[in-house]
């Protein structure tokens, strides 16, 4: 059974299961300004040919909420709730992502880190999964 993204082009999953996965972003050779989704034309100078780079696996909470709501395309209306923020990277993009945990694990400015989650099984038994966020390890073991 493999581990499949959503869409190519977003994240890489790399084959050590114990590795987190990496957001794939793109550098402006010119100005050095970097881009989450990747871009072949740089929003900042207008440079045509950004060069493809791997994000950090980790960022820190800029902003979040909590909503009660189904997410798009969800089909069923019992939905415990999920979070949503926006996350600085160290590379400079903020990435907005639904974030793992409940209402209480969350404050603006903690350290988050990227994770997969399985959304299906396609007919191959293959999990389809998406990115996502969730505090660091150490804010669970009061380090943080």
């Amino acid at each position: 059974m493999a581990r499949i993204p959503i869409e190519e082009g977003f994240f890489r999953i790399p084959d050590d299961p114990a590795e987190p996965p990496r957001l794939l972003g793109s550098r402006c050779p010119s100005c050095g300004e970097v881009f989450f989704p990747r871009r072949l034309v740089c929003a900042k100078c207008l440079h045509e040919g950004c060069e493809d780079v791997d994000l950090s696996t980790r960022g820190r909470l800029w902003t979040w909420t909590y909503c009660h709501a189904p997410l798009f395309g969800k089909k069923d209306a019992d939905v415990p709730g999920y979070g949503v923020g926006q996350v600085d990277l160290a590379e400079g993009p903020r990435v907005q992502s639904i974030l793992l945990g409940g209402p209480d694990d969350f404050e603006i400015g903690m350290e988050l880190e990227i994770d997969l989650e399985t959304l299906r099984e396609n007919e191959d038994g293959d999990e389809i999964v998406i990115y996502r966020f969730r505090p660091a390890a150490e804010y669970f073991n009061g380090v943080a």
